[in-house]
């Protein structure tokens, strides 16, 4: 049985397990992937220590720093589900394994959110994409169309500029949200034309996306485009554990020292209801849950 385990390895995961590696705690890493959700932005300036970085860039710094210690790394396994044991400890269970802990941080971070429009199942992946950072190249010379207003929806049409011919953003509320620096980049791009007050209705295609409606003000609009981007946000990966107190979005609700009302489990980063998704905020409460984990065995003598 181990001290910890760490569910999940985006920043507030990797920045844990370097905490708890410097702390001696005995410990493991179980994880889909390494990076999160970092992995699909492309310019992050606003991470201390660098003016500029792309997020892959950065999640290499991760994975270089995590490689410094000697971590127990289950890569590859998605972790189903968190279970309570008879004894009081938890089981983290993925389709390969089970795995016992006396504490356990969620870090599971977040997933896109669908749009759940026609059209959306059945192009998914044959045009219809979440993720700029992954697919954009495959939209070279193309005409596209980003859904949402906030910041996902301006990196990847800021993504996009550079690669696609033309870049339609549609846009649910009157104006676009989002940072203000990267709202004027997206407005003074001259390949760029956005729909505020606009809400998709349909997207269509025989075999692959051909095209998308929408509404602007009760008007009915069609766009002729090859590639549909779907950024209107995201959902917690919450529904790993259901016996921890959420909030009405299903973010797990934590304390300043990251514990939940289940003593033993802790959470960090964006899967929580800290209201700032970045990656510097997660990474601070990957720091934070390892510091009440510490206090929580200490405290409890385990």
């Amino acid at each position: 049985m181990y001290e910890l385990i760490i569910v999940g390895a985006g920043p507030a995961g990797i920045t844990a397990a370097v905490y708890a590696a410097r702390k001696k705690i005995d410990f493991l890493l179980v994880t889909q992937d390494v990076g999160g959700q970092t992995l699909l932005s492309s310019d992050v300036e606003n991470y201390t220590g660098y003016q500029f970085i792309t997020g892959p860039e950065l999640v290499a710094k991760f994975e270089e720093h995590l490689k410094q210690f000697n971590v127990g790394l289950k890569k590859d396994e998605p972790v189903e589900r968190i279970l309570q044991a008879k004894e009081g400890h938890f089981v983290v269970e993925t389709k390969k394994a089970a795995y016992s802990a006396k504490t356990v941080i969620v870090a599971s971070g977040r997933r896109p959110r669908w749009l759940d429009v026609k059209g959306e199942e059945p192009l998914r992946n044959k045009g219809v994409s979440y993720c700029a950072t992954c697919d954009g190249p495959l939209f070279s010379k193309k005409n596209v169309v980003v859904i949402g207003g906030a910041n996902s929806a301006l990196d990847a049409t800021l993504q996009l500029i550079h690669i696609a011919s033309y870049v339609y953003l549609i846009n649910i509320n009157p104006e676009l949200g989002g940072d203000p620096i990267m709202r004027d980049k997206v407005q003074a791009a001259k390949n760029v034309k956005v729909f505020n007050s606009a809400v998709t209705k349909e997207i269509f295609g025989a075999q692959f996306v051909e095209g998308i409606k929408f509404e602007q003000n009760g008007v009915a609009n069609e766009l002729k485009v090859q590639g549909v981007f779907v950024e209107i946000g995201s959902i917690p990966n919450s529904n790993i554990v259901d016996f921890v107190a959420k909030n009405n979005n299903g973010e797990i609700i934590v304390d300043n020292l990251n514990r939940t009302n289940m003593p033993g489990i802790f959470a960090a980063g964006d899967v929580t209801d800290v209201p700032e998704k970045q990656i510097i905020v997660a990474a601070g409460e990957g720091a934070k849950s390892v510091l009440g984990v510490s206090r929580y065995l200490y405290q409890s003598g385990s």
